[in-house]
Parts: C-alpha cells; structure tokens; sequence
C-alpha cells in the first residue's frame, strides 16, 4: 500500500485570513459601484415581490421606475457623476 502525500505544506489559517482582505482600490472600486448595487437590489426587490402573482398597475410601477433607476445609476458611472447631487435633470 502507497500512501498519498501532499506537494505543498499546509497552509495556516491566519496565511489565509490576511490575504483574503480587500485592498483599498478594491474598496474604493466597491464603493464607486454601489449607486449601481442599490439600483439593483431595488429592482430585485421589486421583481421577487410579483414572482408567484400576476403584478398590479403598482407593482408594474415599482419596476419600472426601478429599471430606470438601474438605468440612471449606470449612465452616472459612465459619465463620471456618480455620487455627485444636483445639477439638471
């Protein structure tokens, strides 16, 4: 009977913990994208609330607005305005 050894010596777990934490460009890039994440969250929210019943004029309502929403935060991202208030609408 052979036995079978690993190549590599077991990693610690505290190896792992420190390099599972994000850096700061990775949070910085995550919070940049947070208008988009809450945009749609929103619009899943709204999609989960009909998904066994036939949706209302309201709850077609919510989505829609919600798809704009999604739609906006994106245009925001690409143009470079994301998180900034104001201006025209």
């Amino acid at each position: 009977m052979s036995h079978i050894v690993t190549a590599q010596e077991a990693v610690t777990a505290s190896e792992c913990f420190n390099s599972m934490e994000p850096t700061a460009a990775e949070l910085d890039a995550i919070d940049a994208e947070m208008p988009i994440i809450r945009a749609e969250m929103d619009l899943l929210d709204a999609q989960i609330i009909v998904i066994d019943r036939t949706p209302s004029e309201l709850d077609v309502r919510r989505i829609r607005r919600a798809r704009r929403r999604v739609l906006a935060a994106h245009r925001d991202q690409i143009n470079g305005t994301a998180g900034q208030t104001g201006g025209a609408a």
